[in-house]
């Protein structure tokens, strides 16, 4: 039996990661909660690498060693269309 997920489909929360000694920052619109991202950042602090997931379902890992910081967004609905 599938559980149904409380995750508003569509909403994702763009995360912008600084890395030690690299002039660019990665930016990432991740799937999941600000409190999932959260969760996943504590744990990269722990030595572990950052592992997030975009809304393509690529993932982007991090050594935890190597950041400089992050910054998380509010979560945002994905947009349809040509306009902005």
């Amino acid at each position: 039996m599938a559980l149904a997920s409380t995750r508003p489909e569509g909403v994702t929360v763009e995360v912008k990661i600084g890395v030690q000694n690299v002039a660019r920052e990665i930016v990432v619109d991740a799937s999941g909660t600000e409190e999932e991202i959260e969760a996943a950042v504590h744990t990269a602090l722990e030595g572990k690498p950052l592992v997030l997931t975009d809304t393509k379902g690529r993932r982007v890992l991090v050594p935890g060693g190597a950041l400089g910081y992050v910054e998380v967004g509010e979560p945002s609905r994905g947009r349809v269309g040509f306009g902005v």
